[in-house]
């Protein structure tokens, strides 16, 4: 029963989706729900695999794709754009960790931000689009579970850069225990393990997500020294784009 509450506390955090209220909350079932992280994401490149193959039978392919993007972006309220660009803007100019962290902190959107956004999500498009439906959906799915997987170890093994008690996200401040950092990261095997004609692909695309975190939490130590709760979004952004463009790049018999 307590997996169950901590896998609705991380639906709750991650998403839109109203959970009852009766499961309680407190920081440290935050900090433990990490590792249903990726079991969120794989709920939510369910739904946009959904969104994908209804809108496939009404409208053109560019369009469905477009669609689904856009379901998963208003299912999560934009969370990890959001991140994503808040890192673009902090960290795209020569700037030192104590203005580049206050510039996380400011709401408004800078040229970095937005052309960071732009770039990522038109790469993620572009992606999508020259996948069949089979293999599109199946990439939603383990895309998005793999790319959480790659925060949760961020937040497993780099140290917290902001002020904690100014985070949003303050118990995740707190690494997460290793065993949740395992079980983080079976949910998307689990996922792909559905899939397993594209056995090859995932094995790609695993390696270059978990590449990417690499690069990632390199360039976020480099800079600040830790991570924040930006910090984590941009790399779940990243990842996801990575972990398609290794699809594509390792089996080209998905290009339509």
């Amino acid at each position: 029963m307590h997996q169950l509450r901590l896998f609705l506390i991380a639906l709750q955090f991650l998403t839109r989706v109203p959970v009852p209220a009766r499961i309680g909350w407190s920081p440290e079932w935050l900090s433990d729900s990490a590792r249903y992280f990726p079991a969120v994401g794989a709920v939510v490149g369910a739904f946009g695999a959904c969104v994908l193959g209804v809108a496939s039978l009404l409208w053109p392919w560019p369009v469905a794709v477009g669609l689904s993007m856009l379901a998963t972006i208003v299912l999560t309220g934009a969370f990890h754009e959001d991140g994503l660009a808040d890192t673009c803007d902090a960290l795209g100019g020569a700037v030192d960790r104590e203005r580049a962290l206050a510039i996380m902190k400011d709401s408004r959107l800078g040229t970095y931000g937005v052309v960071g956004l732009v770039a990522l999500l038109g790469l993620k498009f572009a992606s999508l689009t020259q996948m069949a439906l089979p293999v599109a959906s199946a990439a939603l799915v383990v895309g998005h579970a793999a790319s959480r997987a790659v925060a949760v170890t961020l937040i497993r093994w780099l140290p917290y850069a902001g002020d904690p008690e100014a985070s949003k996200a303050k118990p995740l401040a707190r690494a997460a225990a290793l065993r949740g950092w395992w079980v983080a990261w079976l949910w998307p095997l689990v996922a792909a393990a559905i899939w397993p004609e594209l056995a090859a692909a995932w094995s790609v695309a695993f390696i270059a997500a978990a590449i990417a975190g690499l690069l990632c939490a390199g360039w976020f130590m480099r800079r600040l020294g830790g991570i924040t709760g930006d910090c984590l979004g941009a790399a779940q952004q990243i990842a996801e784009l990575v972990f398609y463009l290794a699809i594509l790049a390792r089996w080209r018999e998905v290009v339509m």
